[in-house]
C-alpha cells in the first residue's frame, strides 16, 4: 500500500518533503551527509552569506542555557562566490534543493549579495532579514516597514523566488509580513532566534563574546508557531515556511496545521544530527495513523 505524499509546495516552489535544514545550522555544504541523504529532505537552507567574506562576532559564540541554545555567530562566512565556487557543488552533486540566504549591513549590500546569487542552481533564496542596518542606527531590517521592503525589492536581483526571514522581536510583525509581500516576497520565514543573554556566573560576564545573542532550540516553538498562526490569518494566501524550536514530528504537524507550508529544522541537529530525517519519517508516520494522506490536507486547518 502506498505511504502518504510528503510533498508540498511553497508558492511556486515544488519541494518531496515539508522538513527543510534552518539557515545556520547545517553549515555551507553538505556537511550533514553523513547522516542522512540529503536528497530525501526537502531543501538544504545554507547559513547566511555576504556579497563579501565576514569573520563574524568574538568567541565564545555558542553557549547553552538548559534546553535552550544562545548563539552570537555573527554571520560568518565566506562570501557569496567562494559559497559558489567551494561549496555548493558539492550539495548539487547530491541531489539536494538547495535554498541560499543572504545578508547584509545596508541595502546596497544585499543587492550585491543578490545579483551574485544570480544563476546559482537554488530552488529559492531566503532573504536574513533579522540582521542590523548600518544605515539607521543598527536598527534590525526586519523591525521596519520600510527597511523590509527594500531588502525584499534589493533582493530581486537574483533573479529567483524570494523568502523572507523574519524577527519575532517586533511587535509589528504581522505589518511587517504584509511589506515584505507587497515588495515581492513570495514567501515568510517565520522567524528567526528571539533576544537572550546567558551570564557565567564564575566569570561574572556575558557568556557570549558579543554579549548577548539569538536564543533558539524547543524554547521558542510556541513564539514561533504564534507568529506563524498569525500571519496565515492576516495574509491567508502568502505561503510560509515555520521555524523555530522544531524538534519532533507533532511540532512539525503543529506548523503546517497553524498555516505553514513546510517547516526548517534548526537547533534539534545540534543534539542529534538525524533530527532532520527522523522528523520526516515520524511525520509520515503520523499521516498514516490519522489517515492524512497528503501534506495539504493539513495544512492551516487550526484555523477553522
Amino acid at each position: 500500500m502506498l505511504g502518504p505524499d510528503l510533498g508540498t509546495r511553497v508558492g511556486a516552489v515544488a519541494l518531496r518533503s515539508p522538513v527543510l535544514t534552518a539557515a545556520g545550522t547545517s553549515g555551507y555544504g553538505d556537511e550533514l551527509a553523513g547522516y542522512g541523504d540529503l536528497a530525501e529532505l526537502g531543501a538544504v537552507v545554507v547559513k547566511s552569506l555576504a556579497a563579501f567574506a565576514w569573520p563574524g562576532n568574538e568567541a565564545p559564540r555558542v553557549v547553552a542555557s538548559g534546553e535552550h541554545m544562545l548563539n552570537s555567530v555573527g554571520l560568518a562566512g565566506p562570501g557569496v562566490e567562494a559559497w559558489r565556487s567551494q561549496y555548493l557543488p558539492a550539495l548539487l552533486g547530491r541531489g539536494a534543493r538547495v535554498v541560499g540566504s543572504i545578508w547584509g549591513r545596508n541595502v546596497d549590500e544585499f543587492a550585491q549579495a543578490a545579483r551574485l546569487m544570480r544563476g546559482a542552481d537554488l530552488v529559492a533564496l531566503e532573504v536574513n532579514a533579522s540582521c542590523p542596518n548600518l544605515d539607521d542606527r543598527s536598527r534590525i531590517f526586519a523591525h521596519s516597514l520600510e527597511a523590509t521592503r527594500d531588502v525584499v525589492a534589493a533582493a530581486a536581483l537574483a533573479e529567483l523566488p524570494i523568502w523572507v526571514k523574519l524577527s519575532p522581536n517586533t511587535p509589528e510583525l504581522i505589518e511587517i509580513a504584509a511589506a515584505a509581500v507587497s515588495a515581492g516576497a513570495s514567501a515568510l520565514v517565520l522567524v528567526n532566534t528571539v533576544l537572550g543573554l546567558a551570564i557565567d556566573v564564575e566569570r561574572r560576564r556575558p557568556a557570549l563574546g558579543n554579549g548577548g545573542g539569538g536564543v533558539s532550540g524547543a524554547g521558542i516553538f510556541p513564539v514561533a508557531l504564534r507568529a506563524v498562526y498569525d500571519c496565515r490569518a492576516a495574509l491567508a494566501d502568502t505561503p510560509i515556511v515555520g521555524v523555530g524550536g522544531v524538534s519532533r514530528a507533532t511540532d512539525a504537524v503543529a506548523m503546517l496545521m497553524a498555516g505553514a507550508q513546510a517547516v526548517e529544522v534548526g537547533t534539534a541537529t545540534f543534539a542529534d544530527p538525524r533530527a532532520l530525517w527522523k522528523i520526516q519519517r515520524e511525520l509520515g508516520e503520523w499521516m498514516r495513523r490519522h489517515d492524512v494522506k497528503t501534506v495539504h490536507e493539513i495544512v492551516g486547518v487550526a484555523h477553522g
